[in-house]
């Protein structure tokens, strides 16, 4: 599973960087103000997420006994990107109102880091 992570953690990562150069770029011509701090603010979360999961793949491997917790946390994660990053873009590009989606991107986002958290706590002892 960490090898998983670490690949999807590089590929959210990269892809973040693509977008991020593609809306400051090209794709500012399609984005309202509004758009593109909206379009920031998925790429910023993509990125820190992607990076994160760098550091759950790093756990896994660290922390064996704790490969349940950090696996949820990882899979947490990709869910939050899906969900949250995903419709931010979605809503930057097309107006579309699915803004009820992304809250439930940053539940999990949330969720995940407390179980890392945990996993950390469990871990030290």
């Amino acid at each position: 599973m960490n090898r998983i992570f670490f690949i999807i953690g590089a590929l959210f990562g990269g892809l973040a960087v693509a977008a991020g150069a593609y809306g400051a770029h090209a794709g500012a011509q399609y984005l309202s103000p509004e758009s593109v701090i909206t379009f920031g603010k998925a790429v910023r979360y993509q990125m820190h997420h992607g990076l994160v999961l760098l550091a759950v793949s790093w756990a896994l491997t660290a922390w064996p006994k704790q490969a349940k917790l950090l696996t949820i946390a990882g899979w947490l994660f990709v869910a939050g990107v899906i969900l949250f990053s995903t419709t931010l873009y979605i809503i930057a590009f097309t107006g579309l109102k699915i803004g009820i989606i992304t809250p439930f991107g940053g539940t999990a986002f949330i969720a995940g880091w407390f179980l890392l958290a945990w996993a950390g706590w469990k871990e030290r002892a």
